[in-house]
């Protein structure tokens, strides 16, 4: 069984989970259940990152102390993962004895072997974003950038990592490897950032500024600066099962440059390990067609949103909009559409008429099919060609596109039905028509079984449920699952819960 590891970022514990967050984790699940349905031996990491500057200050701004602080905010975290319906199979916190102890040998290997050595620095620094600053950083009007908040001046000495000596290999192992970047555009833009010169890696804070990290274990004076401690987390995980190189790092395009794309493959090759074979890079979400911000009160909460709209219905949303490496927007009024059109009238109706009807006119026993015609043929024929492109844009990582084409085969089920109006072959008596029936009935169950099954990846309690509702066990993997035949003949169908209900709001409406 092929061996497969994917990993989340791990989230900063300066706040709660958002949007963007979910957006993460269900992306990387839906990888994570893809691979495991084809066959794949799938680890699957997230977690949360809890040193640093910001981390320290946050909890003395709220009066506890520091562990506490990350305690409390790191299970808002835990408790996201549990509400996605994640499948992950570990959670790494960079608090817990097992990194810390991965951090300081890794730190020791280098200084061990001339990797790092200590000098004075004076120059800009930017608290919020815990990273020193260089003249080139700063915008064409001579200001610097917002993301990096109040900059100041310091003068300190620190301990630094040879960066600089290792950017060659960087850029003619990024050149060589079309694919470590995904999409493509990500990796033009990282060559570019590479095409300057860079400056050795600050990777320590004194102790008399930071308290809130993992000390140095060369010198106890200094605790470990927060990226290059988060960044080993993936390493920590499994270093002990073989699993490393992992095949897929998931991150915002936020952090590829410089901390996914430059710090931590130089600092994986110092340490004579391979990089990831490859970093998945989204973007981000905005909110009505504006930024993200909890002050501004234009912000989604993933865990309130979904005390309205089930997870699956968030989850399914959060795929089939946003094109992987791209921007997305987040509004109600688009959710409400991909929610009304796409899940509840199309797949939720045919989940309906399948149950409701097999009851109505088969007693609830699915019939064997009799008659071959051309509407069966046209929809037997479909699926084929849907599940092969299915497959083949998953493998692109083009999911929105792909629960499309698995829509329009639901969509073509319930097209079908009109045609063949099972409702008025019930009322002819005639052995042609109730051939005909049994023939629908039959056609219809296999379809929701087919189609359904794609899309357990990405809405896995919709279709356990409805796959209960079609007398069947919960899906293990995609083999021998996939083709067109004839095995829910006999299957005594149960009844199913709407599985994408309107709120009250809506309903009034």
């Amino acid at each position: 069984m092929k061996s497969f590891y994917l990993t989340t970022a791990i989230d900063y514990v300066n706040g709660s989970p958002h949007l963007g967050h979910a957006y993460e984790k269900v992306l990387s699940d839906v990888i994570a259940r893809t691979k495991r349905m084809q066959g794949q031996d799938v680890f699957f990491l997230t977690g949360t990152d809890e040193h640093g500057q910001k981390i320290q200050q946050s909890a003395r701004a709220k009066g506890v102390p520091t562990q506490q602080f990350v305690d409390e905010t790191a299970a808002e975290f835990v408790q996201l993962a549990k509400l996605l319906n994640l499948s992950n199979n570990d959670f790494i916190r960079t608090t817990e004895p097992r990194h810390k102890q991965v951090v300081r040998d890794c730190l020791q290997q280098l200084f061990d072997k001339g990797e790092i050595y200590k000098a004075e620095y004076k120059g800009f620094y930017s608290p919020r974003q815990e990273q020193f600053l260089q003249e080139k950083d700063r915008l064409p009007d001579g200001k610097w950038p917002e993301i990096f908040g109040e900059v100041i001046e310091i003068t300190e000495s620190n301990y630094f990592f040879k960066l600089r000596a290792y950017q060659q290999w960087l850029i003619d192992y990024i050149t060589a490897h079309e694919d470590f970047v995904f999409p493509a555009h990500r990796r033009k833009s990282l060559l570019e950032f590479l095409s300057e010169p860079l400056n050795d890696l600050c990777i320590s804070r004194p102790k008399d500024r930071l308290e809130w990290g993992i000390p140095l274990p060369f010198d106890e004076n200094y605790v470990t600066y927060v990226w290059f401690d988060a960044l080993l987390n993936y390493y920590t995980a499994v270093k002990d099962n073989g699993r490393w190189p992992a095949d897929f790092n998931v991150i915002g395009k936020d952090i590829l440059i410089p901390a996914h794309g430059i710090y931590w493959p130089i600092m994986l090759h110092a340490l004579g390990l391979p990089p990831p074979k490859a970093l998945l890079v989204h973007g981000w979400w905005s909110v009505n067609g504006a930024k993200m911000s909890k002050s501004t009160g234009n912000f989604v909460d993933p865990v309130e949103f979904t005390k309205t709209w089930n997870v699956d219905s968030l989850r399914y949303f959060l795929v089939r909009e946003m094109t992987v490496g791209m921007d997305a927007d987040f509004s109600q009024e688009q959710f409400l559409v991909r929610y009304n059109s796409e899940l509840a009238n199309s797949l939720g109706n045919l989940v309906n008429r399948t149950l409701n009807m097999t009851t109505r006119f088969a007693a609830g026993v699915v019939p064997t099919a009799e008659v071959t015609e051309d509407p069966e043929r046209e929809l037997q024929a479909l699926w084929p060609k849907t599940r092969d492109e299915f497959f083949a844009l998953c493998d692109g990582f083009q999911f929105h596109i792909a629960l499309e084409r698995a829509m329009q085969f639901i969509t073509a089920t319930n097209a079908y039905i009109e045609k063949r109006a099972p409702w008025k072959l019930a009322k002819d008596p005639s052995p042609a028509a109730q051939a005909q029936l049994r023939t629908t009935l039959a056609t219809i169950a296999e379809a929701l079984r087919l189609g359904s099954a794609l899309l357990w990846p990405v809405m896995p309690a919709a279709v356990d449920k409805i796959r209960t509702g079609l007398a069947l066990p919960p899906l293990a993997q995609w083999e021998g699952e996939l083709e067109w035949g004839g095995r829910l003949a006999g299957a005594k169908l149960g009844a199913v819960d709407i599985l994408f209900p309107k709120p009250a709001t809506e309903k009034k409406g």
